[in-house]
Parts: C-alpha cells; structure tokens; sequence
C-alpha cells in the first residue's frame, strides 16, 4: 500500500477516506491542516503502541465500540471492531488516518467521493452513508461527550 494514497473505503461507522497522509486528507476535505485528524487502528496492541490510555479509562476504552477517544495529549483513536470488511483493510496497515468521505458540513456526495480518491476498496454491500462515531475526551480522571 502507498503511503500517499487516499482510498475510499466503508468504515465500520460510515464512508470514508483512509490515509497514511493526514495533510493530503485536510486538502480534500477543505479543512484547516491545524485541525487534528484521528486515526484508527487494528486492534488495542496497536493502540498501546501509540499512545498511553489513562487507568481510569482502560475499561472504558477496552468495552466501546464505534467510539472515538481523544487523549490527554490531544491524539485520538478508534480501535477497529474485528468483524467486517473494513477490520480486514485495516489488519494489513495497523492504523492510517480517517475521516468522511464530503466536504467538512456537508453530506456524503459519492461524485465527490469518487473524484478525490486514488483507489476504491469495495465490499459486497457497497458504500452507504451511515452513523459517525460517538467521541470523547479523556483526561486522567474525567470524561467529556464532544459527540
């Protein structure tokens, strides 16, 4: 897999863009480059490897699903679920940056989506715009809903 490539893909919460290059995504998205991007990963070996979850939140983090957590040094992270084809894209890579496939305010626009990728990983479903994940903010002890 090329590191610069952009591919649109079903994620495990809605259509989006997949990438190792985070700087290359804002562009798409018409977003500020300042404006972190989060990543998702493989599993919580993975995770672990990145960064360093806060104990009062280990379980927490460990149970969610479909949840993104931005972390005390402001990264954030969205372990994969392992069922699904998108948890089979991301076991080959580990972790890439991800975000929705539109323009940041709008909805999905699968021309939009088509015309910006370099390639398409397809599944037996198709791509259907779907429920964008829960995130919250972990600090050493508190927990804050941001969506």
């Amino acid at each position: 897999m090329d590191k610069n490539s952009v591919y649109l893909v079903q994620t495990d919460t809605t259509v989006g863009f997949s990438s190792s290059n985070d700087e290359k995504l804002s562009k798409i998205k018409q977003r500020p480059l300042s404006q972190k991007m989060l990543q998702t990963v493989d599993s919580f070996s993975t995770l672990n490897s990145l960064i360093r979850v806060p104990k009062e939140h280990r379980k927490r983090v460990r149970n969610s699903k479909k949840t993104t957590f931005i972390y005390p040094n402001l990264k954030s992270f969205r372990v994969i679920k392992k069922d699904g084809a998108f948890y089979d894209f991301m076991k080959k890579v580990g972790t890439l940056y991800s975000t929705s496939a539109n323009l940041t305010g709008t909805k999905f626009d699968e021309k939009f989506a088509l015309e910006n990728c370099d390639t398409e990983v397809l599944t037996k479903d198709g791509f259907s715009e779907k429920i964008s994940s829960s995130i919250y903010k972990l600090n050493k002890r508190k927990l804050k809903k941001i969506r």
